[in-house]
């Protein structure tokens, strides 16, 4: 079951695929030269052969001369009048040609056609210089001796022909040129094939990659893939849509359990706020009540941390709120410090209480920003509280506002001489509260910078830019 498993991937493989057009490539190999000799006798004796021509009638010289010698040998026994005859009908059938012969009494006889220049009477010095000016010489020229022997006194016959009809035929190519195109030809396609093999893998691996770095716009999960063939990519493929699948069902059990945790700190806070109003109702009833003064420290220890419990819980529904996206802010032009003159008139006498020195340093124009005045007030109150809870050993709180040099903004800057957000604090909830302020100042277009040391906290606020 398993080599069969084994076998099917490697067939389905790209590396067998591959290995088969080595394969097909290296079968070729082998009958390259014949199907070359057979590609050089189409090219220059088979069908593309140009179309007969006057080389065809004049192949060469050796082919002429046998002809002329034959045709004089044949007449060697033949009368004056049959010789001139059998010459008129050579001139008929080869009319490129010219013609003459010498009979046995040295006179010229039938001219085909007439050439003045021959003598009437050839002697032996006339007959040793025609022979000697016509060898090599354009126009071809052969001399047969009837009967083809010298000594029997027939006289000769000549022919002539212009060396431009006896050329020999054009090769149109050589056998080597031929199996070098047929080598290219082969080549060049084992090539083309590959390439287009390799086209094919890079035009899915880059899918592949398009497919990885284009997440939805709502989830930003990457979008799977359709699975084209079973090879390699194909496995990469599938495994890349599983990776995906995992992430959908992460995320939508994520989503789930947010929703979970969101409706649970929401359910919480509004079933913790009962028994807080009935605890706090018992705690009012003591005043009434004759109480020593350890048991009137007491009271006033439950009350303060019943008040930490309800702000705590507070901002444990609003953060539940903005993570939920059910809170909608209303912006509208508002004069920040005008908001923060009247909460820290409200805070002024716990500050008092608690020991705190309020440094209040305001600018006497106006600060305009486009902000949400109830849901600023929440920003206010929790930083605010901040100072209560975490920095109230350094007794000061300052609220100032500064002008940035480099573009002339002004930010609000509230700062406390506490022991910092990173040393613990007898009280909890300060991750909560300034969740809050980083959320609220972010939805309405604000920036908040938090910066905490052992020699206190700096919260500055300012415009989006």
């Amino acid at each position: 079951m398993k080599r069969n498993v084994a076998n099917r991937r490697f067939r389905n493989s790209l590396t067998s695929k591959y290995l088969l057009i080595i394969g097909i490539a290296m079968l070729f190999m082998p009958i390259i030269f014949p199907m070359a000799s057979i590609l050089y006798w189409f090219i220059n004796d088979g069908i593309w052969q140009p179309s007969p021509s006057l080389n065809d009638k004049y192949p060469n010289g050796t082919v002429l001369e046998q002809m002329w010698h034959q045709e004089a040998k044949s007449l060697a026994s033949a009368p004056p009048e049959q010789v001139d005859k059998r010459l008129q009908a050579l001139k008929q059938e080869y009319p490129e040609m010219a013609m003459f012969w010498v009979d046995d009494t040295d006179q010229t006889r039938l001219m085909l056609p007439e050439q003045g220049k021959l003598p009437k009477k050839w002697t032996p010095a006339a007959s040793i210089q025609f022979m000697k000016a016509a060898y090599n010489s354009d126009p071809f020229t052969v001399v047969a001796y009837i009967g083809d022997d010298e000594k029997l006194g027939k006289g000769f016959m000549v022919m002539e022909l212009p060396r431009a009809y006896i050329r020999p035929k054009q090769i149109l190519a050589s056998d080597t040129t031929v199996y070098t195109v047929f080598v290219f030809i082969m080549s060049g396609l084992f090539i083309l094939i590959s390439w287009l093999f390799f086209a094919r893998i890079r035009k899915r691996l880059i899918r592949l990659k398009e497919a990885m770095i284009s997440p939805d716009l709502d989830s930003g999960i990457p979008r799977s893939v359709m699975m084209t063939k079973p090879d390699e990519i194909g496995q990469l493929e599938q495994g890349y849509n599983d990776m995906v699948a995992q992430l959908e069902q992460g995320r939508r059990r994520q989503l789930e359990e947010e929703e979970l945790r969101k409706s649970l700190i929401a359910n919480l806070s509004h079933d913790l706020r009962t028994p807080l109003t009935v605890i706090r109702g018992h705690l009012h009833a003591f005043d009434a009540e004759s109480l020593s003064q350890q048991g009137k420290d007491s009271v006033a220890r439950i009350e303060t941390k019943i008040t930490d419990l309800s702000e705590l819980i507070d901002n444990l529904l609003s953060y539940s709120l903005l993570t939920s996206g059910r809170v909608e802010l209303k912006r509208e032009a508002c004069d920040v410090l005008r908001l923060v003159k009247e909460s820290a008139a409200a805070w002024y006498p716990i500050w008092e209480k608690e020991g705190i020195e309020a440094d209040i340093d305001l600018q006497n124009e106006p600060l305009i920003w486009q902000i949400d005045a109830l849901w600023f007030r929440r920003v206010l109150d929790n930083l605010f509280q901040n100072v209560v809870r975490h920095a109230r050993s350094g007794c000061y709180i300052g609220i100032h506002t500064e002008t940035r040099e480099h573009d002339h903004e002004v930010c609000l800057l509230i700062t406390d001489r506490g022991p910092g957000l990173s040393r613990a604090s007898s009280s909890k909830g300060t991750g909560i509260g300034l969740a809050v302020v980083e959320m609220l100042t972010k939805e309405m277009g604000l920036n908040c910078t938090i910066v905490s040391s052992e020699s206190g906290t700096a919260v500055k606020l300012t415009r989006s830019s």
